[in-house]
């Protein structure tokens, strides 16, 4: 018959932690790296995306001066640039 005093023990590491409860130091750096990884995708993702929408709106208030501009033009009687 198997002691169970015995069973208990063999499950425990010498500094008194049970090997079922300690994860893995290099399950837990590589995870902590992907989330870290992830967090910094995450914030060029939302960067790269207000970027792009300043760039969508600096064209268009490109294009409202350009009209603008044109509109004065016509209203001053001057010819408008060659295109």
């Amino acid at each position: 018959m198997v002691d169970v005093k015995d069973d208990m023990t063999n499950n425990v590491d010498s500094e008194g932690y049970s090997a079922a409860s300690t994860a893995d130091p290099k399950n837990v750096q590589e995870l902590t790296q992907y989330s870290l990884l992830q967090t910094i995708q995450d914030k060029f993702q939302n960067m790269s995306d207000q970027i792009l929408t300043r760039i969508d709106e600096m064209g268009t208030r490109i294009d409202d001066l350009e009209k603008n501009i044109g509109d004065l033009m016509t209203q001053a009687g001057v010819e408008g640039p060659d295109k």
